[in-house]
């Protein structure tokens, strides 16, 4: 194959990426603390950066994750569409307390609900919580403030 062939081919791929929505902006980051375990996640305050989420992404580092930031406390759903990841998801209320954690298959549209008003919705690699031992009732640490 030329090389001319291969930069067109790749110049293809990037604009279908970006297209698509694949290539994500970069999101700040943040340390997040559970308990005796830290982590570090990206963060969605706007409603482009939540609609987008993980979506397109094939891998999450080791204690990595994304915490999406809403402007207000209210039941919130989410759904795995495009997602290629298992995660699984840690609905969080305005306290800092998980109030539900779901685990979520990747390519799907089924809802999963928040049990009661979250401010908070922290998505990590499926089973993250689990293997940790954190559930319901734990308080995360250095959650910043409700989006605008």
């Amino acid at each position: 194959m030329s090389g001319k062939l291969i930069r067109t081919l790749m110049l293809g791929l990037g604009i279908a990426l970006v297209a698509t929505g694949a290539v994500a902006a970069e999101l700040r980051t943040i340390e997040l603390t559970i308990g005796t375990h830290k982590l570090f996640a990206e963060v969605a305050a706007t409603p482009q950066a939540r609609s987008t989420g993980l979506m397109n992404r094939f891998s999450l580092k080791p204690e990595h994750g994304m915490l999406f930031v809403f402007g207000r406390a209210e039941p919130q759903a989410f759904w795995m569409r495009n997602t290629f990841i298992p995660l699984s998801i840690a609905f969080i209320a305005s306290d800092g307390r998980i109030v539900n954690i779901e685990d979520m298959k990747p390519q799907s549209d089924d809802s999963h609900w928040s049990r009661g008003p979250a401010l908070y919705a922290l998505e990590m690699r499926k089973g993250w919580f689990h293997e940790r031992g954190i559930g319901p009732g734990a308080r995360v640490s250095g959650l910043p403030p409700p989006a605008p």
